[in-house]
Parts: C-alpha cells; sequence; structure tokens
C-alpha cells in the first residue's frame, strides 16, 4: 500500500477515536458531572472493537445473532454513548448533549431497556463481569443443544470491557472462576489497566497480578501494551477470537484522560469534568481543529457510520443461516424460536403437580423440588442450580447431566459457593434469552446476591430465585443462618416478588406464577421445616395465591371479629389459633398472605374486601422482621414477629420460646379484642 495512502488511512483513524474522546469530554464538562477519563483511554480500544471485531447491526440492537457487548466499567457511560451514537444507533446528538439529565436516554450509567443498544444495567463494579459470563454461558448452552454441524447460527461472542474496580470487587473473582472452570471459550474481556481509582493511583490498594490470577483460573491471557497501539488491539482481538477452549482476557495499558496535559494519568480525571481549560488544551493536545463542543467531522462520522451496512450484511447472512438452518433442522429450530420469543410451550400447565393431605406433612422446599422436576421436561429453558446446596434447595433436576466442561448442554448448574456470581450469571442468561433461570441458596445468604437481585428488578429480568431454609424453623444452625431481616429486605427492593407459600399446594401455585410472570424476577421463599399441606375441602382453593392475599378462612357466620394475617409455615398456626378462638365463640378470619407485592396491585376493592376497613382487630404473624405488616394491620393492628436475632435448637423449642404458637397467637387476639 503506498505511504500516502497509510498516512491518510493512519490521520482518519486517528480522527475517528479523538471523536469519540471529545464527545465523552464534552457530555460530561457539558453536564458538569461524569467520568471523561477511561472514555478517552478507552477510545482506541472500542474503535477497533466496534468497527472490525464486535458483530452488531445499529438498525436493530436486538438481534439474536449479535454478540455481546457488557461495559461492566459503567462509570465510563460516555463511551458506550459515544460508540452508539457514533456507529448509528437511534440515539442522536442531541442525547449526548443531554448527558445525565431528566429524561435524556443517557443516565449517568447505562441502563437495559432505556438505551438502544445497551445489553445490561451496570453500575455496581463486577456485576457486568458477571454478567458476561452468564451471557457467554447461555450461548453455550444453547449451541450444545440446538448446534449442528455446518449450522453457525449460535457461534456469536460476548465481550466485556473491565476496569480496575472491576476486578478488585469479589463478584468478579468468583464469575471469572467459574467461567475459567466452564472453558467459556466465546468469552472476550478487556481489563483497562489504568492503574488509577478514585483515591488515587491503584498501587495504594493493588498489587495482584492479574494475568497470573486469571492465567491460574484457566483463562488465555494476551497484553497489550499500548493501549493506542491499533494494530496490536486487532491483533490481540484476533487472536483471542481464534481461541475457543478457553475465555481469554486481554490486558491492555492506558493512560487515564489520555492527551490531557495536566490530568492524564491522574485520579483527577476519574470521577470529575475535565474543567473547561483544560478541554480546550487537551483538544489542542490531540491536534483535535474544533473548539466548538459536540462537533464530528464529517470524514470520521461517515467512517464509523460504515457500521450500519456492515451490520446489515452481517444480519443478512445470519438470517440465511437461520433459514437453511430451518430447513435442515424445522423441529429444533421451531423450539430455538420458541425459546427466544419468551413464549411458553403450549399445555406447559398440565404436569404441576397437585399435592393432598395425606400427602404431608411436607417442607414447601420439598415441595417445591417435585414441582421442579415436573416443570422442566415440558419447560425446557427452566435452567439453573444452586451455590452448593441443590440438596438442601431441592434445585437439582433428577435423572438430568449437570452443565459441565466440555458437556454445556447439560441441565443442572452447579455454581459452586459463589452467591455474588450466581445472581450476575442468573441475569446475564435472562438478558440473552431462551431462558428462565433460577438460582437456588438459604436466605440468609440471599444478602451475598443482593446487588444482582436489585439490578434484576431494576431491569424487569424474569429470572427466579429459589430461597429456603425461610426462618427460624431451620432450626439448630443457630442465629448466623436463621434470617430475620431478609424478608423486609426483600420486600423492599421495587419490582421483586416475594411469595411464601403456606403449604405444597400454595408451592404448585407459586411456581406457576413464576414461571408466568414477566418483567421482573420472583423470589420463592421455602421452609427447610414440614408443615402440613392443607386441606382445601372447607378452605379457600390454592389458586387464590395468584392474588397475594386471600381470604383462607373465615368466620362462620361471615362477620369476623378479627383478621389473623399470615404467610409461610405461620399460616397453619394461624389456623390453629382461629380453631381455639372460635371454642371461644369468637369468630375469626384467616388471611393467608404469600406475597404482599402482588396483593398490593389488587384493586383497592378486593383489598378492602380481604380486609375490611371496619374491621381494625387485625393481627399479623411471621417468623421474620415485623415492619412490612404495618402496612396491612393499620393503626389498631399488631404483629407477632422477631426483632432480635435468633437461636440454636431445635425448631419446635425456638418457636415456643419466640410466641409462635396457635395458644400465643389466640391469646393476642383475645387481649386486642378486650384491650
Amino acid at each position: 500500500m503506498p505511504q500516502a495512502v497509510v498516512a491518510r488511512s493512519a490521520a482518519l483513524d486517528q480522527l475517528c477515536v479523538n471523536a469519540a474522546r471529545t464527545l465523552a469530554m464534552d457530555a460530561v464538562q457539558h453536564a458538569n458531572s461524569g467520568h471523561p477519563g477511561a472514555p478517552m483511554a478507552l477510545a482506541p480500544l472500542c474503535y477497533v472493537l466496534w468497527t472490525k471485531h464486535l458483530r452488531h447491526n445499529p438498525a436493530n440492537p436486538a438481534w439474536p445473532g449479535r454478540d455481546r457487548f457488557v461495559l461492566s466499567a459503567g462509570h465510563a457511560s460516555m463511551l458506550l454513548y459515544s460508540l452508539l451514537h457514533l456507529t448509528g444507533y437511534d440515539l442522536p446528538l442531541e442525547e449526548l448533549v443531554n448527558f445525565r439529565q431528566w429524561g435524556s436516554r443517557t443516565p449517568g450509567h447505562p441502563e437495559f431497556g432505556h438505551t438502544p443498544g445497551v445489553e445490561t444495567t451496570t453500575g455496581p463494579l463486577g456485576q457486568g463481569v458477571g454478567n458476561a459470563v452468564g451471557m457467554a454461558l447461555a450461548q453455550a448452552h444453547l449451541a450444545a443443544v440446538f448446534g449442528r454441524p455446518g449450522h453457525g447460527l449460535l457461534d456469536h461472542r460476548t465481550y466485556f470491557l473491565a476496569s480496575d474496580g472491576d476486578l478488585m470487587e469479589g463478584i468478579s473473582h468468583e464469575a471469572a472462576s467459574l467461567a475459567g472452570h466452564l472453558r467459556l471459550g466465546r468469552l472476550i474481556g478487556f481489563y483497562d489497566d489504568n492503574g488509577i481509582t478514585i483515591d488515587g493511583a491503584t498501587s495504594l490498594t493493588y498489587s495482584d497480578d492479574v494475568a497470573s490470577r486469571f492465567a491460574a483460573y484457566g483463562w488465555h491471557i494476551l497484553t497489550v501494551e499500548d493501549g493506542n497501539d491499533l494494530g496490536a488491539i486487532d491483533e490481540a482481538t484476533a487472536a483471542a477470537a481464534r481461541e475457543t477452549e478457553r475465555p481469554s482476557l486481554i490486558i491492555v495499558r492506558t493512560h487515564i484522560a489520555y492527551g490531557s496535559p495536566n490530568k492524564q494519568d491522574t485520579a483527577a480525571a476519574h470521577g470529575a469534568p475535565l474543567g473547561e481549560e483544560e478541554v480546550l488544551l487537551t483538544k489542542r493536545n490531540l491536534g483535535w481543529p474544533h473548539e466548538e463542543p459536540f462537533t464530528v467531522p464529517e470524514e470520521a462520522l461517515a467512517e464509523w457510520r460504515r457500521c450500519v451496512a456492515r451490520g446489515a450484511d452481517l444480519e443478512a447472512s445470519w438470517s440465511e443461516a437461520r433459514r437453511a438452518y430451518a430447513e435442515a433442522h424445522p423441529d429444533l429450530a421451531g423450539e430455538l424460536e420458541r425459546r427466544l420469543a419468551g413464549e411458553l410451550p403450549n399445555g406447559w400447565e398440565a404436569r404441576l403437580p397437585v399435592f393432598a393431605p395425606d400427602d404431608g406433612p411436607l417442607a414447601t422446599r420439598s415441595a417445591s423440588g417435585k414441582v421442579l422436576n415436573a416443570l422442566v421436561p415440558t419447560v425446557p429453558e427452566l435452567i439453573g442450580g444452586s451455590a452448593d446446596l441443590s440438596p438442601s434447595n431441592n434445585t437439582l433436576v433428577k435423572d438430568a447431566p449437570p452443565l459441565a466442561p466440555g458437556a454445556l448442554g447439560g441441565h443442572n448448574i452447579h455454581f459452586g459457593i459463589r452467591e455474588h456470581a450466581m445472581g450476575a450469571v442468573l441475569n446475564g442468561m435472562a438478558l440473552h434469552g431462551g431462558f428462565r433461570p433460577y438460582g437456588g441458596t438459604f436466605l440468609v445468604f440471599s444478602d451475598y446476591m443482593r446487588p444482582a437481585i436489585r439490578l434484576a428488578a431494576m431491569m424487569g429480568l424474569d429470572v427466579i430465585y429459589v430461597f429456603t431454609h425461610d426462618s427460624i424453623g431451620l432450626g439448630e444452625d443457630g442465629p448466623t443462618h436463621q434470617p430475620i431481616e431478609m424478608l423486609a429486605s426483600l420486600r423492599a427492593i421495587p419490582n421483586l416478588t416475594v411469595v411464601r407459600p403456606a403449604d405444597a399446594s400454595e408451592t404448585a401455585e407459586a411456581w406457576r406464577l413464576a414461571v408466568r410472570h414477566r418483567g421482573g424476577p420472583v423470589a420463592l421463599v421455602l421452609t427447610r421445616q414440614k408443615v402440613p399441606v392443607l386441606d382445601r375441602s372447607d378452605l379457600a382453593p390454592a389458586e387464590q395465591l395468584a392474588r397475594g392475599g386471600y381470604v383462607l378462612a373465615d368466620a362462620p357466620s361471615g362477620a369476623p371479629a378479627a383478621v389473623i394475617l399470615a404467610s409461610g409455615s405461620e399460616v397453619s398456626l394461624a389456623l390453629e389459633a382461629r380453631q381455639l378462638l372460635a371454642a371461644d365463640g369468637l369468630g375469626v378470619r384467616v388471611v393467608s398472605m404469600p406475597s404482599m407485592e402482588l396483593f398490593a396491585a389488587q384493586p383497592p376493592s378486593y383489598r378492602d374486601q380481604v380486609l375490611p376497613p371496619a374491621l381494625p382487630v387485625r393481627l399479623a404473624v411471621e417468623a421474620a422482621h415485623p415492619q412490612p405488616w404495618y402496612r396491612w394491620v393499620g393503626d389498631r393492628g399488631e404483629v407477632v414477629g422477631i426483632e432480635r436475632f435468633g437461636a440454636s435448637a431445635p425448631y419446635q423449642r425456638l418457636f415456643r420460646e419466640f410466641g409462635f404458637t396457635a395458644e400465643a397467637v389466640a391469646d393476642r387476639v383475645r387481649t386486642m379484642l378486650t384491650g
């Protein structure tokens, strides 16, 4: 190639890179808020990746055959917004001008479903790494199940971009360990090794040998010594793509706020604007000929926008591959399309088990395992496992193989003792599409997963959590394992549906609801101890669970003197207390309230029917912190709950000591009625 052509090409590349840099600088400065340094450092890497390697179509961000790109370092959001705008996504320049402003599509951290082309909501560091592992796991499983020789329908890759902070957070260690163990060869990560965090140099807190650590996890390691070397970035990315037996990590040495005369390689560029004067000095230092903010030269924009035609060609080729696959394997293609569309198979509910009193007493965790095993043959997208607690959580699908290295088409995922990563991986699987993922652990350990649960709720992901050992009823393991505040804590998360079924029949209905539910995660909260299977001949049917709360048993006269509300294992206790009070001539209504969120979503007329405003004597009973119940018992109501940590003893003794007996509940109602 003639030298002049090479020079012009290099000059155009630099113009394109600096276009991304200056957009980030200008947007952060205009908002007077944000993180300019990382976008300035990473613009060369992303220019190469997005224009040469990443399979994406700006005209169709949700194209199933696309590669996934996860910006785990969500504080560098202006890098992603610049890339989306420059490559032709539906993100006009005005949205960059309105960065971090009310109503814009460019929030401070990327949000899934809010901005076209954003694959996941990132902000809490390390979560994006876990999401990327989940996406890669989803791709690998679908390829193993549906892939056939000669058809590359499911050969897309997952890329993530991580900062020092992402790799310091423990979740990234857990996720990377799992990815290396499973040999997710179509997962490629970039580590922005810039040596700076908010407090200053990473040497203050961080002396890890990242390459050796990831190599020990089983990753393929590459290094780019100069983050501005486009050729080296191109070669390393291509080399990572050729490695299909291991995930790859490309360590890229960069300079935060590259080009800034006074703030390059300093913490000052991490979480604050450069300042108007420094922005101008930086532009001059970069040889940028435009002082007017948000200027993108036509030549640079045209080069970036070549991604539009390239993306259309890539999707067209994939669509042709899909057509050929459908012709060769129509049944498989139909099932794959159904799963990717998120549609449930016809007749999926037919195998739901029906429980009777003779089946009990039965722990709801055991009933849950029976329901799950009945559902999976007709709902194969129900894939998941537990954080090394499968026998306790009853999350194992019997006679199904594990999802294992070299056998990624299995069904049971053994997440290992990695609750943090499990939560983020489940989110990545749901984001990828084709799954209704579930994950189990003890309720007390839901705190380890809380950031991922919160993000699942924020993104409206269809994830199912199986939380067992739901109260002091787990017994001898003691207060470290007995959840007291967890139910209240989970109920406080917007868009998370928490369901604590009373017995096996409600558990079956809880699974029915969870599989049907769309637009947010569902947490099933289940007992370790056995509870009766309620005789429904004189009680309301368990199908009422879908309303969140319902009149399980009413006063014989239909005019109750009081209402006892309960969830989970305490519902049978409430029914016993009702019988004791009936012997005194007191008619009491028992309300089963397995889900406060579902009940709150009911029309006010229904809620008033269940809890009549004129009936102020209400007692809620739950072996957990009482705080959420005060909304439902009203000003004159009371709660039998727990506001201290538990103790180590058989669960029967604990329930007596903490006042969870039918006699104690009946006495409390009597006092309320006479007081």
